[in-house]
């Protein structure tokens, strides 16, 4: 089965044969490794097979990888970061060039029905806002003046690339996101470890109650979290599990290739899972777990952090 014919139920996309190709002209700030953390060397085995892996989403396919060591972000990006981004660059987000993005049913007010663009048939529950973009993540009315230390959304892979690219960065590979949220433990489900409610408390942002209607907000929160919530990991990353996926550099297949060069560009890997994840519904909050959307998707629950080389 190849990656163009699964599903993912995680995330919601745009026609991938519909692609605007970003012609904003980005002049680079420069790298800065503030908030950042130094990940040691070290060998992994990426992927798993135990009764959670979802052979579908390519998950079961296991490889031991040697990971030098890098620079990555304790935290998403967030929306007063990417604001500083928007300021210095001027650049425009796929959503804004679509002029919609996808807002999660429960966050879509009365006050902007008539701004609904429509909802998909695989995912009811994510309806298109016009108007949606990072600095109104709920359409009109909305804004992110409370919200500056919670990570950014309704970011495309375009927006988070060019975003890595103006701050010196990269985004990470999936063998890098996999090592450095489990840091180095090789089987390890969750950042904190096997169990998700380990020591009797809540370690992420997901959902609580029945998808997706019904959310008790049992962990605090309904929407996304600040990026500094909860306990690090041991390497000091910050939300590897929850609260927004994080877009990855690679390009997403569900099959061991050797030929990368057949693969579709236009479709990316996400990582991590985000506070709509539930075991019930969608189990891909863990290490592991995996999906994907097209370059130009944005949604409600989709973010990003950064990496960059030691050596420059």
């Amino acid at each position: 089965m190849h990656s163009s014919h699964v599903k993912s139920c995680c995330s919601v996309s745009r026609n991938k044969n519909v692609l605007i190709k970003n012609s904003n002209f980005i002049l680079p700030k420069g790298f800065d490794s503030k908030n950042m953390v130094k990940i040691p060397a070290g060998e992994f085995l990426v992927g798993s097979e135990n009764e959670d892996s979802l052979v579908a989403d390519g998950e079961t396919f296991r490889r031991k990888v040697n990971i030098e060591s890098f620079y990555m972000d304790q935290f998403a990006v967030t929306n007063e970061q990417f604001s500083s981004f928007i300021e210095e660059t001027g650049y425009i987000t796929d959503a804004e060039k679509f002029e919609w993005s996808f807002v999660f049913h429960l966050f879509v007010s009365e006050k902007i029905e008539r701004d609904i663009v429509g909802s998909t048939e695989q995912a009811p529950w994510w309806i298109g806002v016009k108007g949606a973009y990072w600095k109104q993540p709920e359409g009109r009315y909305s804004s992110i003046e409370n919200r500056l230390n919670h990570p950014v959304v309704h970011v495309s892979w375009n927006d988070a690339n060019a975003f890595a690219k103006w701050a010196g960065k990269r985004l990470p590979t999936e063998a890098e996101w996999e090592y450095a949220a489990a840091s180095g433990v090789i089987n390890r489900k969750f950042p904190w470890g096997n169990e998700l409610h380990q020591d009797g408390k809540h370690h992420c942002n997901v959902w609580q109650g029945e998808f997706p209607y019904v959310n008790t907000g049992e962990d605090g929160f309904l929407n996304t979290a600040p990026v500094d919530s909860y306990e690090p990991n041991e390497f000091g990353l910050f939300n590897m599990s929850g609260n927004v996926w994080e877009w990855s550099e690679d390009t997403f297949t569900n099959q061991p290739v050797k030929n990368t060069n057949l693969l579709d560009p236009s479709i990316k890997l996400v990582k991590g899972g985000s506070y709509l994840c539930h075991k019930l519904y969608c189990n891909r909050y863990r290490i592991s777990a995996r999906t994907f959307n097209t370059v130009d998707s944005s949604t409600g629950h989709m973010g990003f952090r950064c990496v960059a080389n030691i050596n420059g």
